[in-house]
């Protein structure tokens, strides 16, 4: 693998990184012919985002043929390579990835004014391809809108904030903090914003609905989108189904999908009691969630006993916070999940395939413990 950026696209290229940083710890790199692919999941698998770069994006992009290349790494040793921002454009000239098969090293040189070279050889695992698998065309409510747009309404928001509520009717959107059912209303501060249809460059809505997700995600998109002042499209369904945030030009496109709180339950869930067992697979079958179905591989192809073990994980409803490693080696309770927080995660099997549709259909999850 050989592939060369120059110009302004290595800061476009940086943010790319800087955005999937705040979905996960680790990045996972795979070249392939319609372009280099960034993705990114965090750890309890209810946010999942990729950049595809287009092979012109590059000045040289070359792969190996018939040799597929998958790797993952920690993104933060990946961030260290384009640490400075804002002096990419001032002093890079080109970034130079390449592999090495010899040391088992992906190298990123920069090459900088007056001469001067940066190498990084970062170490990396093998893995299998990790991709969402969704259909955003789709959803009943797709909004388009400048990137300057949302980043001054998500500005009225504490970088504390966890959770934000979306609504939408025919000709308007609201946007408010999300405020726990059971918390006092009179203690609780309440933060809404309304943008009339007016303000989006496309606003198509079919179902007037309200979704809660995490913003955290949301303003990972925004650092890339505002720096690249590509248009921001929103695409969503009722409550409960995934949201998708997509960025798309000639050359590159991302897509960040993130889980949404479900109503019912958020309804029959409160603080300070015991939370009910979970439902079985077929209550989620109103849910349509086929398309958002996450085909996930890890380095260590499962065998008969760990993909009993990761089909089980995958009928957990996932926590919108994300859990820590040894939480995850350990298996989580169900009494260890905030009762009034249950996201409809992305990753886990919320429909069954039958006894037919196994030999078919085969749905994998990480089950090491390097995930």
């Amino acid at each position: 693998m050989d592939c060369v950026v120059t110009g302004g696209n290595v800061k476009v290229f940086a943010k790319a990184i800087h955005s999937l940083s705040r979905i996960g710890d680790e990045l996972y790199v795979e070249p392939q012919e319609n372009g280099f692919a960034l993705r990114s999941v965090n750890s309890s698998r209810s946010a999942y985002a990729c950049f595809l770069f287009a092979p012109l994006f590059f000045s040289r992009y070359t792969i190996p043929s018939g040799n597929v290349f998958r790797c993952k790494m920690a993104i933060k040793s990946v961030q260290a390579v384009f640490r400075s921002l804002a002096s990419l454009e001032k002093t890079v000239e080109k970034c130079h990835i390449e592999l090495d098969e010899q040391k088992d090293r992906l190298t990123f040189t920069l090459h900088c004014k007056h001469g001067l070279l940066k190498t990084h050889n970062l170490s990396f695992q093998d893995s299998e391809s990790l991709q969402a698998v969704f259909d955003k065309d789709s959803c009943a409510n797709i909004l388009r809108a400048n990137p300057r747009l949302l980043v001054d309404t998500v500005v009225h928001f504490p970088l504390s904030l966890e959770e934000v509520t979306l609504s939408v009717s025919d000709e308007r959107m609201w946007l408010r903090n999300h405020v726990d059912e059971d918390l006092e209303q009179s203690k609780a501060m309440l933060t809404e914003l309304c943008l009339a249809s007016e303000e989006f460059d496309h606003f198509a809505v079919q179902t007037q609905s309200s979704i809660t997700f995490c913003l955290k995600e949301l303003r990972g998109l925004l650092l890339f989108a505002e720096s690249t002042s590509l248009p921001i499209s929103v695409y969503f369904d009722e409550a409960g189904s995934p949201l998708v945030l997509s960025v798309t030009d000639s050359i590159l496109e991302g897509n960040f999908v993130l889980a949404t709180l479900s109503d019912d339950a958020r309804a029959t869930v409160r603080r300070g009691h015991t939370p009910p067992p979970p439902p079985p697979p077929d209550d989620f079958m109103n849910d349509d969630m086929d398309s958002y179905l996450i085909a996930m591989d890890t380095s260590i192809a499962p065998g008969p006993a760990q993909a009993h073990s990761a089909t089980s994980k995958q009928h957990k409803g996932a926590n919108h916070r994300p859990r820590l490693h040894s939480q995850e080696e350990e298996g989580t309770a169900e009494g260890d999940v905030p009762p009034n927080k249950k996201f409809c995660s992305l990753f886990f099997g919320s429909v069954l395939p039958t006894s037919s549709q196994t030999s078919n259909q085969e749905v994998l999850a990480s089950d090491s413990e390097d995930d």
